[in-house]
């Protein structure tokens, strides 16, 4: 008698793999040997790309024994790490509590606490530099209930994007990509995929991008030379160049993506493809690859949503 294998598949086993697909007609003023492609990382379970470095941190925190039984996951976050851990951690059977800037979209909120997260709100003015201050008290106050996998320092974040996303990109690619563009927030996934990528064709280039000031709408993403706590994860040195884009750009770019491509994005994402259309510009030939974090579905109350010409934009 032949024994089938078992092809039963948890929530764990779907992170990873998504897509890359060519952004064939945001610009059709690029010279035909310059292609820009993206990664949609909204096909994850959690809705982000953050899936595959939240993944990564509970087994690498249940390896080392510092992730047990009867322990809350606890982090801070803008939100989409935070649904990643919720995710997660139901599937693996641990609570978790998650400090978000209370200027969180609503969506986000919501999401979080249909799968079971405890919330802790934090002054929005302070943005994820207090909500991390107010996680370390937490844990600092009852130290063996918590595991706090610290998002912003733990080198499995990095290296989650290093063993996955990088070799995907490439793959994908056929090898060709020339360029890498990401947006800097925790770092890992500029840092991760930036690492695998140079391994493979030392000349890559690798674009990381940023607001252009410390006041900005680009949710998840930090202005490094502004904020208090700047990740111990982040090597300025691995980035070739940094494009700053504006809040505007970025808002622009997300009507254009949902009207020119059928892509609905956050504004992070809309902000790499802003980025990644400034590198594309420049090339005679080449393959930028860029990051679309997550879809638009968790920032459907924004305003941005309210107007439905598509505005032009799309510069820095």
């Amino acid at each position: 008698m032949t024994t089938m294998p078992d092809r039963r598949a948890s929530v764990v086993d779907l992170v990873g793999n998504t897509p890359l697909v060519r952004l064939a007609r945001i610009d059709p003023t690029l010279p035909m040997a310059v292609e820009v492609h993206a990664k949609l990382e909204w096909y994850n379970p959690g809705g982000s790309v953050k899936d595959r470095p939240a993944l990564a941190m509970l087994r690498d925190g249940i390896t080392r024994g510092q992730l047990r039984p009867g322990m809350r996951i606890i982090d801070a976050t803008s939100g989409n790490t935070g649904i990643a851990y919720a995710t997660l951690g139901a599937a693996l059977g641990y609570p978790v509590t998650l400090a978000l800037p209370a200027n969180a979209s609503p969506e986000r909120r919501r999401i979080l606490r249909a799968l079971g997260a405890e919330l802790i709100l934090t002054d929005p003015l302070a943005g994820t530099d207090g909500a991390i201050h107010a996680v370390r008290a937490i844990v600092a106050a009852a130290p063996d209930a918590y595991f706090y996998p610290d998002q912003y320092s733990n080198p499995a974040n990095p290296a989650a994007h290093e063993a996955t996303t990088g070799p995907e990109i490439w793959h994908q690619s056929d090898g060709r990509v020339t360029h890498f563009v990401a947006a800097l927030g925790t770092s890992g996934t500029f840092m991760g995929v930036g690492r695998a990528l140079r391994a493979r064709t030392p000349h890559i280039g690798l674009i990381a991008v940023q607001p252009d000031g410390p006041y900005h709408a680009l949710e998840g993403v930090k202005h490094m030379a502004s904020v208090e706590l700047v990740p111990s994860i982040y090597e300025p040195a691995l980035a070739d160049a940094i494009v700053e884009v504006t809040s505007e750009a970025a808002l622009a770019m997300v009507r254009q993506l949902a009207h020119r491509e059928g892509l609905m994005v956050g504004i992070s994402a809309a902000a790499n493809v802003v980025a990644a259309l400034h590198v594309a510009r420049r090339l005679t030939a080449g393959v930028v690859v860029t990051i679309l974090c997550d879809s638009a579905a968790k920032y459907l109350s924004d305003r941005v949503w309210d107007d439905a010409t598509v505005a032009a934009g799309g510069g820095i």
